[in-house]
């Protein structure tokens, strides 16, 4: 385990941004945690230690651009930017009604590498949705890291879609980490 991925842990249990009790997520599904996962993005110790472990695995690669969909995911591309030193974008969920129109905000040129992140899955459907928009304006998607998977398919949905999917920690790395 890398400094990194040992100090993102640590921060994790630390501020208490992984939950456990009963919870009703926003899909209306019963859970035994709760990710709040908002909390931790608007850390800057959190926010930094992510995006050394982002930058750490793509620094050999040929990568264009960071994207992350709006909101949870913009300061976790930010802070990705910063460190790596590459262009950034931010995804919309739907196109501006006013001015430009744009659901991408940045820069996207045909045929741009692009690695996306994201701060939690469950499915990874939000993730994907947001994949789509940046092939369907021309960029090519390399990968995709997420702060915490909650190992509830998105893995499979990744693989199906031939994406590289990187969770920079599961929801069982953390539990066995707290045993």
């Amino acid at each position: 385990m890398t400094d990194y991925k040992t100090k993102l842990i640590e921060l994790l249990k630390a501020n208490d941004v992984i939950k456990f009790g009963k919870f009703t997520l926003s899909s209306g599904k019963e859970s035994d945690y709760y990710v709040d996962m908002k909390k931790a993005i608007t850390m800057p110790e959190i926010l930094e230690c992510v995006a050394h472990l982002i930058t750490e695995q793509i620094k050999d690669d040929e990568v264009d651009k960071i994207a992350g969909p709006a909101l949870g995911a913009v300061p976790i591309a930010t802070a990705t930017s910063l460190i790596s030193k590459k262009p950034m974008l931010m995804i919309r969920k739907q196109k501006k009604s006013y001015g430009t129109s744009k659901q991408i905000e940045g820069e996207l040129l045909e045929g741009d590498n692009v690695v996306i992140v994201e701060d939690v899955t469950t499915t990874g459907g939000s993730l994907l949705k947001a994949i789509d928009v940046i092939e369907d304006n021309g960029g090519h998607i390399t990968q995709a890291f997420v702060i915490v998977d909650r190992e509830e398919g998105a893995q499979s949905a990744f693989e199906e879609k031939n994406i590289k999917f990187n969770p920079l920690l599961t929801i069982s790395e953390f539990k066995s980490y707290l045993d």
